[in-house]
């Protein structure tokens, strides 16, 4: 099969690989229709958050089920699904309590697996023609009868939609709340559209890419450039001088000032200083347990210096972690189906297989216009 794999930093290709199969009678095998370019796999392709060379990428991945084992008795040949970035078993005390992202079965070394992600497991990744789901039954969600005709919003389940709302949840975005959301990529935008759709009064988004902020503004959601370093004012101007009550932070540790210098501990301390006191703030952007790479001491050992002193002055709490995808993906597909929310609408790009090298450069390039790429094999 046709598949598109890393070779070492800024190097992925399309090449033949052998063909995923069912290997367990708890296995399902899809062809993939849609898979898309996260964030997340920009780390893997610049060489920051490597995979072993030859290994496919992609975590968010769509498809038809053309093939089950014996022990599967839920999915069936022909069922169009969405399956979620995290593996889980499904019988683990985290996945008994919802907490997929952290499986204790699926990955030896440790909690949680996921596709095409390094130290998760080893799973080969979905931007490929074929991809293996082990324990399908669990895993697979199936989609209703609009899968093909909405296969773009579908997508968006795998994980930024998923994502962007555990963001808000993390934070506890209660309706009538004001939210601000630093980092307008695909997951920052998920969570503004996941706190409009809760009922927050006023949401903003801070980021500095035009296209990124008109699209957010396309929602309703009040744009926020931080190109000039005045955001945390503009955020203060915005809520009366107190703050919003909620934050999401969706950069993560490359995360950038204006002049493109590396500031891993740029957007956690400004969100201390732009929600209020007694704020919540949810934490999905990427922080890795270390980055030898990474701009500073501190960093290259996975920590940053973190404003503690003013976090515990006005009493605020924080959440974080990968989102437990399963605990959202039906729900929001709900609401995809019955027409309450679009969230392809940041979908900028749909390419073929072949084209993925391509994208990965124009995405990793933040090129104006290239919000969100889906991959069709």
């Amino acid at each position: 099969m046709r598949a598109l794999v890393y070779n070492g930093p800024r190097d992925v290709s399309v090449t033949e690989v052998p063909d995923a199969k069912v290997e367990r009678p708890t296995d399902v095998l899809i062809k993939i229709t849609a898979t898309n370019i996260c964030g997340s796999d920009l780390h893997i392709y610049e060489g920051r958050n490597p995979l072993d060379p030859g290994m496919t990428i992609g975590h968010e991945n769509t498809g038809e089920v053309i093939e089950v084992g014996d022990a599967v008795i839920k999915i069936k040949v022909g069922d169009r699904v969405s399956i979620p970035f995290n593996i889980g078993c499904g019988f683990c005390r985290n996945c008994e309590r919802g907490l997929t992202g952290f499986c204790l079965s699926v990955n030896p070394e440790m909690p949680g697996g996921a596709y095409g992600y390094p130290d998760m497991g080893g799973y080969q990744g979905g931007q490929a023609e074929l991809l293996r789901v082990p324990f399908g039954d669990f895993n697979c969600l199936k989609l209703p009868e609009d899968a093909v005709d909405k296969e773009a919003d579908y997508a968006m389940l795998a994980d930024i939609w998923p994502t962007g709302w555990h963001g808000t949840e993390l934070a506890r975005v209660q309706p009538g709340d004001s939210v601000v959301v630093y980092g307008g990529g695909p997951v920052g935008l998920m969570a503004a559209l996941s706190a409009q759709v809760k009922g927050a009064d006023q949401v903003m988004l801070v980021d500095r890419q035009p296209d990124r902020l008109k699209l957010a503004e396309q929602i309703g959601v009040t744009p926020i450039d931080d190109s000039d370093g005045t955001h945390v004012d503009q955020i203060l101007e915005h809520t009366r001088g107190e703050g919003a009550a909620r934050g999401v932070e969706a950069v993560g540790w490359q995360a950038h000032d204006p002049q493109g210098h590396e500031v891993p501990n740029q957007t956690l301390n400004d969100l201390v200083k732009s929600v209020r006191a007694t704020g919540g703030i949810g934490v999905v952007g990427v922080f890795p347990p270390e980055d030898p790479e990474g701009p500073d001491k501190l960093m290259q050992e996975g920590k940053i210096a973190f404003d503690m002193g003013e976090f515990f002055t006005k009493g605020q709490f924080m959440g974080t972690g990968q989102a437990n995808v399963k605990s959202y993906n039906r729900e929001l597909r709900d609401l995809i189906h019955d027409g309450k929310a679009n969230p392809a609408w940041i979908v900028s790009h749909h390419l073929s297989l072949e084209e993925g090298p391509d994208g990965y450069k124009h995405f990793d390039a933040r090129d104006d216009g290239w919000t969100k790429v889906i991959l069709h094999p």
